[in-house]
């Protein structure tokens, strides 16, 4: 799936966030990943940038980050 596609999904599927808090989001996630963290996706992490690889996890829902679910009703 293209990077665009992937922002969409993840903009449409959390109405609470807007794409500057995705960007940061992706961002932390990005951090994580190049810091040493394991990528929960079956994807050699060196085949593909970490922002990249970070929106995809996202994307899935395997990485949750605060403030996207509302859970709270």
């Amino acid at each position: 799936m293209k990077i665009e596609e992937l922002t969409a999904k993840v903009l449409d599927e959390n109405q609470n966030i807007d794409r500057y808090q995705l960007a940061i989001a992706v961002a932390a996630r990005c951090d994580e990943l190049e810091n040493g963290a394991t990528s929960k996706l079956n994807i050699n992490p060196k085949s593909i940038k970490s922002a990249d690889l970070a929106l995809m996890e996202i994307a899935e829902g395997l990485v949750v980050v605060k403030g996207f679910k509302d859970n709270e009703k």
